[in-house]
């Protein structure tokens, strides 16, 4: 049974990372140094594979990258979640497009060919393309957000068996017999983390954040 085993949490809940809305509103704070830090941490790299994505070398998108959290940290404090106005990620979206643009036209002046990324846009390309870019970044940041959220919640062994399953492609019968775990524990444990996975991914969306 899996009441042999530890408990499913991994992790004390005081220990894990807060909802991203109340990180919101504590980045209201400009010296709530430990939030900015979990900010951008959370989204340092969805704006940078956007920008790169959008053709700009690996020093220019990183540059958007802290250009981009500057002119979030100035705004933040007078954003006001509210769902039927508007999303966070929208909000987020707007001003990584703004930056993006501005580093091409940077780019073009001096040369047309200084891209460096998976391919070269135009600024107004990004204008017209950016939408769709941005909802395939996002959707592989929540996909990595929740990853990672089930992990610290969950028993590392169960984790650890859900991981083999899932993304290595090993059969119930041989993560058993690598972890020590029956048939049973193996297919409730994947049940269990599929529908933590679902339940975080619907938490996330909902919030828009």
């Amino acid at each position: 049974m899996l009441e042999n085993h530890p408990p499913e949490t991994g992790a004390h809940p005081e220990s894990l990372p807060p909802t991203r809305r109340s990180l919101l509103s504590r980045l209201k704070d400009w010296d709530n140094q430990d939030s900015w830090r979990q900010f951008f941490e959370l989204y340092w790299k969805l704006i940078y594979d956007l920008a790169r994505k959008a053709g700009l070398s690996d020093a220019a998108a990183q540059d958007v990258v802290q250009e981009t959290v500057l002119v979030a940290a100035k705004q933040l404090p007078n954003f006001k979640y509210d769902r039927a106005k508007g999303s966070f990620k929208g909000w987020l979206m707007q001003i990584t497009r703004r930056r993006i643009s501005d580093a091409l036209r940077q780019m073009y002046r001096h040369s047309p060919a200084e891209g460096e990324g998976d391919r070269v846009a135009t600024p107004d390309a990004v204008g017209n393309e950016f939408d769709e870019l941005w909802d395939a970044e996002w959707k592989t940041h929540l996909a990595e957000s929740v990853l990672a959220h089930v992990k610290a919640k969950a028993n590392p062994v169960h984790y650890q068996a859900f991981e083999l399953l899932t993304v290595q492609g090993w059969s119930p019968l041989e993560t058993g017999r690598a972890l020590n775990l029956n048939l049973a524990q193996v297919y409730l444990i994947r049940s269990r983390l599929r529908r933590m996975l679902r339940d975080e991914l619907s938490r996330l969306e909902e919030e828009g954040i």
